[in-house]
């Protein structure tokens, strides 16, 4: 095979199967040989042509991708900022003035401070039974009667002894003044005499432990005695609760401690009980800190809520109100978006465009918080459809709640209803869907 030194255009060639041979310009075969230079090709497949048609094919198609992407359409800057130029549909809310608390929130269970275990002072049989569970009872008022035939005749008994003890005192007095008797027989009468009053108390509050009486006006929380049961000495009969000494008592992280103070206001809710918030003051403010958790015992008294519907038990959920403002901005919190944990809000600025505002919060309670800056009263915020949503967006802006009386107009007539299947399509054009009862009729 010929040897090729350098690169040099070739006037003719032609395939055999195999070899392509070249004749080179300017150049003759070697001495020697009669064979025009020649390169070993391997045989070229079927498959070949089809290959390369299909690669061209993929290489012109990747290119024309690339040059479509490069383009912008007509109007495309103009239509305004965001992700292509399409306005993001967005409810409204215009912020407008009132009041705000600002407000410490705990969970409790509430506990009755006057509550206690009524139990029996003497053995014996239940006689009678004079109250039942959710009676109310005053103090004194006897609950149960047990058996006292024994303590009754003991007490009989004492009394006699007494009686003959007084007149021996006497006799003994009247006979020491005539000097009939010495002083020893005198002071042996008198000592019996005292010794026979003390166990006449004794007898007697004996009988008297046979009648179980209320310590204090309350509600017979639980009956743990039948009548006919047998009770012995500090067995449990009842349980006596006073509504009127409720409490619900809260544990304040102590950087708080500041704003507490004895009869700050308090509000109770119970969603169990299905009522208004009841009305609350703090009564009492631990002294001390609790070392493991770093709060501080506080508790706050419930007046008048014997005959309403909270019951000791109960869990609740508690506000303390710290501060109070009046007509002052809200801002909604259905208005807040959160980046790296800090509060933004999203105002119209001009006509059909957004701009983000760090919010700080100088109070805030259930559904609102009172901004420090940016935002004052006829603002329009947004309240749906932020998330994700850029500074400086463009967006499709529809009123909202708050929105003035005349632009709720706009939106609907009072008594008709755009229709469900075309609600989204009427906010993404900006045109408000007919009444079904509206409709042309189709042939008429």
């Amino acid at each position: 095979m010929g040897e090729v030194t350098a690169i040099a255009p070739f006037n003719a060639g032609r395939w055999r199967r195999g070899t392509f041979v070249s004749h080179w310009a300017g150049s003759n075969p070697r001495p020697g040989t009669s064979n025009p230079t020649t390169m070993s090709i391997p045989p070229m497949s079927p498959l070949y042509p089809r290959r390369a048609a299909v690669a061209l094919l993929a290489l012109l198609l990747g290119a024309g991708t690339i040059a479509c992407k490069g383009k912008k359409g007509p109007g495309a800057d103009e239509e305004g900022k965001g992700d292509g130029g399409v306005a993001v549909p967005v409810e409204l809310f215009t912020l407008e003035r009132g009041s705000i608390e600002g407000v410490l929130r705990f969970s409790a269970n509430l506990e009755a401070e006057r509550q206690v275990k009524v139990l029996s002072r003497a053995p014996g049989q239940v006689q009678s039974l004079l109250v039942e569970e959710g009676d109310r009872v005053k103090a004194g008022q006897i609950l149960v009667r047990l058996e006292d035939d024994e303590q009754s005749t003991a007490l009989e008994r004492i009394e006699a002894d007494l009686t003959y003890a007084e007149s021996n005192s006497a006799a003994q007095s009247k006979l020491r003044s005539q000097d009939a008797v010495s002083a020893l027989d005198l002071e042996t009468a008198e000592y019996e005499l005292k010794k026979l009053n003390i166990a006449r108390k004794d007898a007697a509050r004996a009988l008297r432990y046979t009648k179980v009486e209320a310590p204090f006006a309350g509600t017979i929380t639980s009956r743990l005695v039948k009548a006919g049961d047998f009770v012995s000495p500090n067995q449990v009969l009842f349980e006596l609760t006073d509504f009127d000494s409720i409490v619900a008592k809260v544990y304040v992280p102590e950087k708080e401690l500041p704003l507490l103070q004895p009869g700050l206001s308090a509000r109770i809710l119970s969603l169990s009980a299905g009522q208004a918030d009841q009305k609350g003051a703090v009564e009492r403010i631990a002294p001390v800190v609790d070392p493991k958790s770093g709060t501080i015992k506080v508790t706050i008294a419930l007046p008048d809520v014997g005959s309403g519907p909270l019951r000791p038990g109960m869990f609740v959920d508690v506000e303390l109100v710290t501060s109070a403002r009046e007509e002052v901005v809200l801002l909604p919190k259905r208005a807040l978006v959160y980046d790296n944990d800090l509060p933004y809000a999203f105002k119209l600025a001009g006509k059909n465009h957004v701009k983000r505002f760090r919010v700080h919060p100088v109070l805030e309670d259930r559904d609102n918080v009172l901004p420090a800056k940016d935002f004052d009263a006829g603002d329009k915020v947004v309240i749906a459809g932020q998330i994700g949503l850029k500074d400086g967006a463009l967006v499709a802006p529809t009123p909202g709640p708050g929105a003035a009386e005349g632009e709720a107009k706009k939106l609907a007539t009072p008594g008709e209803a755009p229709e469900i299947g075309k609600a989204g399509k009427a906010g993404r054009t900006g045109k408000a869907s007919s009444p079904a009862g509206d409709q042309p009729r189709k042939g008429g």
